[in-house]
């Protein structure tokens, strides 16, 4: 089962559709994949990979949140 997931207001479709559309266009081509195409391929999916730690870590934040207002 699959539950909604909070983004918190952060960009992170937009980042994954980013990097969707990156490595698209350089599937839909011939040639050799520049050094500058990888680098941003790479830049995106760092920024995505901090985007993912800091909604864990305010999701965790959120749940203990929970359980100190249910146990109190």
């Amino acid at each position: 089962m699959m539950r909604h997931l909070p983004d918190h207001g952060l960009p992170l479709v937009q980042l994954k559709e980013q990097r969707r559309d990156l490595v698209v266009a350089l599937q839909n081509r011939s040639g050799p994949v520049s050094g500058w195409e990888l680098m941003q391929i790479a830049a995106v999916q760092q920024a995505i990979s901090a985007f993912e730690e800091v909604i864990a870590d305010l999701d965790a934040l959120e749940a203990a949140e929970s359980a100190d207002i249910e146990a109190a």
